[in-house]
């Protein structure tokens, strides 16, 4: 056999990101005819029915290529924000666009700041890069952004912060992100500040939550990731967007693969930007469950994380997660067990329609009486 060539040393133990299990998996597994996902942070009721109608229209053009630089849906983004195209880049999903920030700044002798049990991709970004990765514990289950910025030296390219976060569903107060920006402009600090606001919508109800757009227009160095995978409910087409100065823009967009987002993407995306209908019917009936599901923990004496987005972080100690997880499968259930973010006790759990929130407390009450 020939020798292969090998492979960069950071690839040697980096571990792929493990997506939710998919609901045909679990029906051949388990020969369940039901199987309901409530995994992955989707939206359970869909897209909207204007994404529905303009996918009827597309058939004419699969056999192009998309416009390489997803131009139309740039321009419909910077017509909602009130922004310049060229402040605007689109990738397949916030992933691409959290890898790109990657790829484009980081390198070996440099540093990312991120929070302890933060989204796990930014930390697997800076694997990748072979940079240096500083970790800072949290605060109340949320960014210690005061202690993120004393971490942050000379050689920090990126600071990330997952504004609400996952998995643990909290968020950083405006005035805690200012104060954390306006610390770094004092110390004459300058790194790209990625702020992941993939569940904007759910959260933005809160008065305190972060406008970060108007922050942008006072700290330059603000990167805004935003995605249409969640409330918009168009996970399965990978679509995101990121708003930030020009300059930046460009250096992301000479990384960015030609094509990189499809043809469908692109115009379904642009279509439901500005369905506010679809986004205020998802978001009551989150609100809406997410009271029912509190209740129903609260019965069963299960500590919990209020959150700010359409998942809830549960905590089943002395039971392990995984254990949880694997009992739940067999009943139809998808959940997401927590070891790889540290949270061994814990699932995190998507909350769906009420049937499906009914079944998971029915089943969830049934392992844990069994367990004792």
């Amino acid at each position: 056999m020939i020798p292969l060539p090998k492979p960069r040393k950071e690839i040697k133990n980096f571990q792929p990101y493990i997506p939710g299990r998919p609901i045909e998996e679990i029906k051949n597994k388990f020969g369940l005819k039901d199987v309901y996902k409530l995994a992955s942070n989707e939206n359970p009721i869909g897209c909207s029915k204007k994404a529905k109608k303009v996918l009827k229209k597309l058939f004419n053009v699969f056999h192009r290529y998309p416009e390489g630089s997803s131009l139309i849906l740039r321009e419909a983004i910077a017509e909602k924000f009130n922004l310049s195209v060229n402040e605007v880049i689109i990738g397949a999903g916030t992933d691409e666009l959290i890898e790109l920030v990657a790829k484009t700044y980081l390198s070996k002798d440099e540093n990312i700041v991120v929070s302890e049990h933060a989204f796990i991709r930014y930390q697997m970004a800076g694997e990748l890069m072979g940079c240096k990765i500083i970790s800072v514990p949290m605060k109340n289950y949320t960014h210690d952004l005061e202690s993120m910025f004393k971490k942050v030296n000379k050689k920090t390219k990126v600071v990330f912060i997952a504004n609400p976060n996952n998995p643990t569903g909290t968020y950083n107060t405006h005035y805690e992100l200012e104060k954390f920006l306006k610390n770094l402009l004092d110390k004459k600090l300058y790194p790209i500040v990625v702020i992941d606001e993939a569940y904007y919508e759910y959260a933005k109800v809160f008065d305190d939550y972060p406008d970060s757009l108007a922050l942008r227009n006072i700290y330059p160095n603000l990167l805004i990731l935003r995605t249409f995978s969640k409330i918009y409910g168009l996970a399965g087409l990978r679509v995101g967007f990121g708003i930030s100065r020009e300059e930046i823009i460009s250096e992301l967009d000479r990384v960015r693969p030609p094509f990189n987002v499809s043809v469908v993407a692109q115009y379904v995306a642009r279509e439901v930007l500005f369905d506010e209908e679809h986004i205020k019917k998802s978001l009551d009936l989150i609100i809406k469950e997410k009271k029912f599901l509190y209740k129903e923990l609260d019965k069963l004496k299960l500590k919990y994380i209020p959150s700010a987005t359409n998942f809830i972080l549960i905590n089943l100690y002395p039971h392990k997660g995984k254990d949880i997880f694997k009992k739940l499968l067999t009943k139809g259930i998808i959940v997401r067990s927590m070891e790889e973010y540290d949270f061994p006790y814990c699932i995190r759990v998507t909350i769906g329609k009420h049937k499906e929130n009914l079944l998971f407390i029915k089943y969830l009450k049934e392992i844990l009486r069994k367990e004792g």
